[in-house]
């Protein structure tokens, strides 16, 4: 996969191109044309170089302040050196506007357009948009064609066309109190310029591979700023988002499922228990399947009338009086017992009517209690007897 496509915007609409590994080391040269479709897959980031010619490189002191405050000031401090309205101009400014001097690269607003509808055409979105001469180096000339791109040591730089150019050298000289010694770097078909106290690079080919050498660092300032930043570099970024949002909701929704089939399980089995309940409170106490409410608290309503609760006359208290008088024979035997309406019937077994009444005579001894011989059937074991018992302990 390349690092960077490098494209070149001709001042004739026409297109060169190469790539560039992520060390900037060019992998081919020169394509005339636009890139096809899998350079662009392969390539991490698109940078398009138009025309310097178009675009005015400025520099203007630090600006202080938020940097959106800045940007909309900067305008209005360059004013004076631009020969078109500012409302027609796209200024381009560094991320950091904090240094003591600030570079800053206008272009028409309509130059900056035409150059991106020409690239959609051909189906390429930049990511960085450069002047030809932002990236040469320091003090340096490229001839290319009846062209001079120049970049001076104070960082100015321009193009203009080669006859013109020993004079815009007179001019930077000028302006400098010691002249640098500049490289020219040509690359026409025509013998060398005859320029003063410079480095001559004659015979040079393939001014795009030249420039990509230049550009291991991109310039602080792209002209891609703005109402023209990119935003087609954001998209896998939002598509990953939305995939993040879509697989969170579908998170929620699967919690939201289980959720509500648990609590459908739990619903069932409690109706199981309830059910369960119910069966264990008839078994126990047939008298209550007509009472409504939960059976765990008629349950407990039911034990505690047996236990008597609070008063006298329960069971356990009445069973509590009367165990000593039966368990102190082996004549008689206890073959079943009921409680109901705060009477107690007891079923016994004795060998014969008179110790079944002894047994009734004794347990009316007890205070407060009634006992009467409720039946008694002889056969051949002996007698089978019932007694009941009412009354409440004093």
């Amino acid at each position: 996969m390349s690092e960077r496509l490098l494209i070149r915007l001709l001042a004739d609409d026409g297109l060169t191109w190469l790539a560039q590994d992520a060390d900037g080391h060019v992998l081919s040269g020169a394509n005339a044309g636009a890139p096809p479709a899998q350079a662009f897959e392969h390539a991490r980031r698109v940078v398009v170089l138009v025309p310097s010619e178009q675009v005015l490189q400025l520099e203007t002191p630090g600006l202080p302040g938020a940097r959106a405050q800045a940007l909309k000031a900067l305008p209005f401090a360059l004013e004076d050196r631009l020969a078109g309205s500012v409302e027609d101009q796209h200024f381009a400014a560094p991320d950091r506007l904090d240094g003591e001097r600030i570079p800053v690269a206008v272009v028409a607003r309509a130059a900056l357009r035409g150059w991106l509808d020409r690239l959609a055409r051909d189906g390429i979105r930049a990511d960085a948009v450069y002047a030809e001469c932002q990236i040469l180096p320091d003090a340096s000339i490229v001839l290319d064609g009846d062209r001079a791109l120049w970049r001076d040591a104070a960082g100015s730089a321009g193009a203009c066309d080669i006859p013109y150019l020993s004079n815009w050298i007179a001019v930077l000289d000028a302006a400098n109190a010691v002249p640098p010694k500049r490289s020219v770097f040509d690359f026409r078909d025509a013998p060398p310029l005859p320029l003063p106290d410079t480095d001559y690079h004659a015979g040079q080919r393939d001014v795009l591979a030249f420039l990509a050498a230049q550009l291991r660092h991109e310039p602080a300032v792209n002209l891609l700023q703005g109402e023209f930043a990119p935003v087609h570099r954001q998209a896998p970024a939002q598509r990953l988002w939305r995939n993040a949002a879509a697989l969170a909701a579908a998170a929620l929704l699967l919690l939201f499922v289980y959720f509500g089939a648990d609590c459908w399980r739990l619903s069932r089995q409690s109706a199981r228990l309830d059910a369960q309940a119910r069966s264990v409170l008839h078994e126990a106490f047939p008298g209550m399947d007509k009472v409504a409410g939960d059976p765990r608290q008629l349950m407990d309503s039911a034990m505690r009338g047996l236990q008597g609760g609070a008063g006298d006359s329960g069971l356990m208290r009445l069973l509590a009086r009367i165990a000593p008088i039966l368990a102190s024979t082996t004549r008689t035997t206890l073959a079943g017992i009921e409680y109901h309406n705060a009477t107690l019937e007891l079923a016994l077994r004795a060998p014969d009517v008179q110790t079944l009444d002894l047994m009734r005579e004794r347990l009316a001894g007890l205070p407060g209690l009634k006992v009467e011989v409720t039946a008694a059937n002889s056969g051949t074991d002996g007698v089978d007897g019932r007694l009941r018992i009412a009354g409440a302990a004093p």
